[in-house]
């Protein structure tokens, strides 16, 4: 298993090392180093982040279309109530015709699961003095000495040598991390979602899933995260709370509660402009940024009357 995932060690330790190289140009070399190491993680997360863009869009278009699916969704469950067997097969029929996935809010998770156990294994391997990839030598013993206010980056909560001010920038990082995934979580039902019937709805028991089982499993498992993981992944939830604001505040969700507020500031922008709405086919009504204020009517000129 470790041949295979030997590529992957190298690639994080390059990357890693590589911010740690450039940020040398602007802290000074053998200067700051605990500072250094601690933004080149996190410079790690950015860069994953910023490769993950392409899925998150999926991710947004594949719960869209499981939005506008959910009057079919229901239609199924009514037809087959009394065999669940029948109604899976058909909510994955609906899915492979859709081209979507229940499971897309998970991905960009599951995309890096690779990266987040290879971070967690090059720091482990600082601590244990069984280096991974890059990582040997002055770096190793600079990387061995950083600290993150005051806590070595590669000691965990149940490390054996691991002091109290260890124990308390963990447990810092340890209720950041879940607190962060929670907030987020909740931003997406509360303001990104549509309004749902809560009973028996696939998706909305997913999203309360991910909103209270795992914040719960990062508070437990954070206690065997060195500190360098759990800046990893606070970092990362930082990051999807701000790229999540973005799209709920500037392209919601329709039916959502962001969508309806973002509806309502237009009309008022639209009136204060004289912008006339206009209505859709399915009643909605939606203002044309092309049409000026109204003109007023012109009257028809008279004919002089033949004498």
């Amino acid at each position: 298993m470790g041949s295979i995932l030997n590529p992957l060690y190298f690639a994080v330790s390059w990357v890693i090392v590589t911010f740690h190289s450039l940020l040398g140009y602007i802290f000074g070399e053998n200067e700051r180093e605990s500072i250094k190491w601690s933004l080149s993680i996190i410079g790690l997360v950015i860069l994953i982040r910023i490769i993950l863009i392409p899925l998150f869009v999926k991710q947004i278009k594949s719960q869209r279309a499981l939005t506008a699916l959910q009057p079919h969704m229901k239609e199924i469950q009514k037809k087959h109530k009394d065999d669940r067997q029948k109604q899976s097969e058909e909510m994955m029929k609906l899915y492979k015709e859709h081209k979507t996935n229940p499971l897309a809010s998970c991905f960009p998770i599951l995309a890096q699961a690779p990266i987040f156990f290879a971070l967690f294994t090059v720091l482990n391997g600082i601590a244990r003095n069984s280096p991974h990839g890059v990582l040997k030598g002055d770096l190793l013993l600079s990387a061995q000495e950083a600290k993150f206010f005051g806590a070595n980056l590669s000691s965990t909560f149940l490390s054996s040598d691991t002091n109290t001010q260890t124990k308390l920038v963990t447990v810092a990082l340890i209720i950041f991390m879940s607190a962060t995934t929670f907030t987020t979580q909740r931003q997406l039902m509360v303001k990104g979602m549509p309004k749902m019937d809560s009973s028996n709805n696939m998706m909305l028991q997913q999203q309360k899933i991910m909103l209270y089982v795992f914040p719960v499993i990062f508070a437990v498992s954070g206690v065997n995260f060195p500190v360098g993981v759990l800046i990893y992944w606070s970092t990362t939830n930082l990051w999807t709370f701000g790229q999540q604001f973005y799209v709920i505040k500037r392209n919601p969700t329709p039916g959502s509660p962001a969508y309806e507020e973002l509806m309502k500031k237009r009309a008022i922008k639209d009136k204060d402009n004289g912008v006339l709405p206009t209505t859709n086919e399915d009643g909605t009504t939606q203002t044309d940024p092309g049409q000026s204020k109204p003109q007023q009517r012109q009257q028809p000129s008279k004919k002089k009357k033949k004498k």
